[in-house]
């Protein structure tokens, strides 16, 4: 039987150093003349859905004014996403290629994304990372804006791009962020954080995930991806 492996993006596949925030904070700009309180506020775990209500209800943007803009804003971020990523600046973290080559070398392993990027946004940075094409299927930001409500997602499309169902533990969320962790037990999926990104490794520890790695580059990690008990 195969096993759903879904991965995060951002600071657990690849960091953009900053730059997808900035292009956030000029689409807000662009749309609604302020980012709101964007300087120290934390992306972590958070759909972009999320976050342009969160940061344009904090500049006093109602949500019904800011629905119908939506498409606006993430043209727009697309765009400056697009034009200030490249292969130069998108930077792969430790042990990702070598685990994506050593699941991608196994017969039980289904590889998909979960992630609160929206599905262009995702696609973007995966292509600057050079990581385009490892992922068969995802869900993202643009299907949920609450991303406990993921999982599903990425079980529908798995069922439908692989013939299985992926119940329980056979389905496993990794990520770097709290969030994450929320996310694989809100749809009883197995929780594998990686300490690779900002959210220290205590406060990943005090969640109890199934596994905690200090990255994807610990000699642990594959086996921790395709471990059998939940």
């Amino acid at each position: 039987m195969l096993r759903l492996i879904l991965f995060d993006v951002d600071g657990t596949l690849l960091s953009t150093d900053g730059k997808a925030g900035r292009a956030i904070a000029v689409a807000l700009r662009e749309t609604f003349g302020t980012a709101g309180p964007i300087e120290g506020y934390s992306f972590a775990g958070k759909t972009d859905p999320q976050i342009i209500f969160e940061l344009t209800a904090q500049a006093g943007f109602p949500r019904s004014e800011v629905a119908p803009l939506l498409p606006k804003v993430f043209d727009a971020y697309c765009g400056h996403l697009a034009a200030a990523l490249t292969p130069a600046n998108t930077r792969v973290l430790p042990g990702v290629r070598e685990v994506l080559d050593a699941l991608a070398a196994r017969g039980d392993a289904a590889v998909g994304l979960l992630t609160g990027n929206i599905r262009r946004g995702a696609e973007i940075k995966l292509a600057a990372a050079g990581l385009s094409g490892r992922f068969a299927i995802g869900a993202f930001g643009s299907d949920e804006e609450d991303r406990n409500r993921l999982v599903p997602v990425a079980r529908a499309r798995a069922r439908e791009r692989w013939g299985e169902e992926f119940p329980g533990a056979r389905t496993v969320v990794v990520g770097d962020a709290q969030a994450d962790i929320r996310c694989a037990r809100a749809g009883g999926a197995r929780a594998v954080a990686v300490a690779s990104s900002k959210t220290p490794k205590g406060e990943l520890a005090a969640l109890a995930p199934d596994a905690l790695l200090d990255s994807l580059a610990a000699p642990e990690a594959l086996t921790a991806l395709v471990a059998t008990d939940p």
